[in-house]
């Protein structure tokens, strides 16, 4: 209460109007830097302070404690919120795009949690709240599967949509998702054409292209054939599913 903050980031103190500077320390009583959590779930709530703490960054990192970065945790909750309650959810099974996308955030949340980097298994379901946002639907499949890869992140806040669901048992019973390794893999790669070593191109392709087809597409590129007029081939560079590098002279 005996600081203000005319501008972001640029405090001062009150009564002399004297510039502070920021020093990030460890929470102690003695420093009077400690964040009552009791007001701080009072006013967000409980899930809304747990997942940002775990959103902060790399557990072993240390952090700067920011009211703002705890109101966006709670306005993305509010979003999975509306987004249950606002949308009609569906029977019909998901699209093929939407069902990648699930099973790459079941993948992703399930390795990032076992690893402990939970802010990266934050910032995947962050992902898939922003794409089911445009989708036209909202699949039974794919909202209750997202429950349950919130529920070690916000229980509170799971469990309750899982009712709103219509189960009647709760989420603590249920198995953790599992993912099909084949519904991770992207089908399309970008390959990157390159003409002694520097990028001419860049094109969409089938992943698993062969040698000859990679190279057969980068030289029936507009982009890479002028770069080849008049050269002589000296090599041909073909890693596959990244990159085409033909050395001319």
């Amino acid at each position: 209460d005996m600081v203000d903050e005319p501008q972001p980031d640029h405090f001062v103190e009150r009564e002399t109007g004297e510039e502070l500077e920021r020093v990030i320390a460890k929470m102690s009583k003695s420093l009077k830097n400690v964040i009552n959590p009791d007001e701080i779930i009072d006013e967000y709530g409980a899930d809304s302070m747990r997942m940002y703490e775990m959103f902060m960054g790399p557990l072993e990192v240390s952090k700067p404690w920011s009211t703002a970065g705890l109101v966006g945790v709670y306005r993305f909750l509010d979003r999975i919120w509306r987004l249950y309650n606002e949308r009609t959810i569906s029977e019909e099974a998901p699209s093929n795009d939407l069902l990648k996308l699930l099973h790459k955030t079941i993948k992703k949340v399930n390795d990032d949690t076992a690893s402990l980097d939970f802010n990266t298994a934050i910032a995947q379901m962050m992902i898939m709240v922003n794409e089911l946002y445009k989708e036209k639907t909202f699949p039974r499949e794919v909202a209750e599967t997202l429950v349950k890869l919130l529920a070690p992140y916000v229980p509170h806040l799971a469990e309750e949509l899982w009712q709103r669901l219509g189960n009647d048992h709760s989420l603590t019973t249920v198995a953790w998702p599992a993912y099909d390794p084949a519904l991770t893999v992207d089908d399309m790669v970008t390959l990157v054409f390159q003409v002694n070593g520097k990028v001419r191109s860049k094109v969409e392709a089938p992943k698993g292209l062969g040698k000859e087809e990679a190279l057969e597409l980068a030289k029936a590129d507009e982009r890479v054939q002028k770069w080849l007029e008049d050269k002589t081939v000296v090599r041909e560079i073909v890693v596959t599913d990244k990159l085409v590098n033909i050395v001319v002279k």
